[in-house]
């Protein structure tokens, strides 16, 4: 019917599934993806490739700061965004399994 695989996942899921769905802890999980984003953009900004990109953000000193916000808001989207995706699939999955029961 299960295999053993499944029947660790169905256990597991049923007793965590609703730790796993709260904001906080969504954060927590998908921040560490949203931070390497965040360096790669910031990476790529400070690298100087594109010379009048480097023009524009030299010319208006309050550049910086909205670079801040909005990486601070990339990282805090790109961590709850890809938490909630791993949580939805892994919710998918139980409910298929519980449904072919």
């Amino acid at each position: 019917m299960y295999t053993k695989e499944e029947e660790a996942f169905i256990k597991y899921w049923a007793a965590h599934r609703q730790k796993k769905k709260k904001f906080f802890r969504q954060m927590l999980v998908g921040l560490p993806f949203g931070i390497v984003l965040m360096i790669a953009i910031l990476l790529n900004f400070m690298s100087g490739w594109y010379k009048r990109a480097a023009m524009v953000a030299n010319a208006d000193p309050s550049l910086f700061i909205i670079l801040l916000i909005a990486g601070i808001i990339i990282v805090a989207f790109a961590g709850v965004f890809s938490s909630y995706h791993k949580w939805d699939i892994n919710e998918a999955r139980y409910k298929e399994l519980i449904s072919r029961k």
